[in-house]
């Protein structure tokens, strides 16, 4: 990954992965049309069916990658869809499995066998007739410490908190700053190094989505655009480190992190999720 460490998104980002949408001058953020809205959102009901899906297998004792190959074939071949992440610059899983102190794109391994207490973030993409649906979510496996749930709940929270700030007119930094001001009151911290990102035909595009910042910066929203949100909140201190396998990011000092995430389109009005859950809708 190359970049200032604040700006970057949370994969390495490419301008030349497939064709955009109708790109606004001087960059690359796409303003979906109706029609391809309409895709966006069946992508990303069958990306939040996955996570559906694998709740019920993130136990005791199973390993992160036996949840990998559920996923795959959920995928494949009841969706008859595409797992983004998989060879995505090399990247050699489905999804990603990210434990406790792993902030993102945790691999996952027939050696990671999850225990009571450990606290995992799922993070699937789906690729359905060339668009992407993305987002992520917390589970708990089995009994966790009050401490770990309350991290859990505070991110949630903080996601959702970002989300209602989406409106034509508003700007990124409304976003930013209003998760900021949530969590860090709390003392817990919020990773700078990663962040959301634009989605549609391409996997990784503008605008990179910061979850931190100051009301009335940084990009004005329009309806059709659409992207993710999906805040990164430590138990302590906000600094992370990148593993030699080029992909798994961990705190530095091996606090929790937990995560969560949502693909979201600007209305004409307001917002709308396309990658609720089952409970949610």
């Amino acid at each position: 990954m190359r970049g200032l460490l604040q700006s970057l998104p949370r994969w390495p980002s490419s301008q030349s992965e497939g064709p955009a949408s109708s790109a606004m001058r001087g960059s690359q953020v796409t303003i979906k049309t109706p029609a391809q809205q309409e895709q966006m959102r069946t992508a990303g009901r069958l990306a939040a069916e996955v996570l559906d899906m694998i709740g019920p297998y993130v136990v005791p004792g199973v390993t992160t990658d036996e949840l990998n190959a559920r996923c795959h074939d959920y995928i494949v071949s009841v969706q008859k869809a595409v797992p983004a992440p998989l060879n995505y610059r090399g990247f050699p899983k489905s999804i990603c499995t990210s434990v406790n102190h792993v902030v993102c794109h945790g691999i996952p391994s027939p050696d990671k066998r999850l225990k009571q207490g450990d606290i995992v973030n799922v993070d699937v993409t789906v690729i359905k007739d060339g668009w992407h649906g993305d987002t992520s979510r917390m589970y708990a496996v089995g009994k966790i410490a009050p401490a770990a749930q309350r991290l859990i709940d505070i991110t949630h929270e903080a996601m959702w908190i970002g989300i209602r700030q989406i409106r034509p007119g508003a700007h990124l930094g409304d976003l930013g700053a209003a998760i900021q001001t949530f969590v860090e009151p709390q003392h817990l911290s919020i990773v700078r190094e990663y962040c959301g990102h634009g989605i549609g035909q391409i996997f990784h595009e503008d605008p990179q989505v910061l979850h931190y910042g100051e009301r009335g910066q940084g990009l004005q929203l329009m309806p059709g655009m659409t992207f993710t949100v999906e805040p990164m909140v430590n138990a302590g201190k906000r600094h992370v480190r990148l593993l030699p396998d080029g992909w798994t990011v961990i705190t530095k000092d091996h606090s929790l992190s937990a995560q969560w995430e949502h693909t979201v389109l600007v209305t004409d009005t307001g917002y709308e999720v396309l990658t609720l859950g089952a409970a949610e809708r």
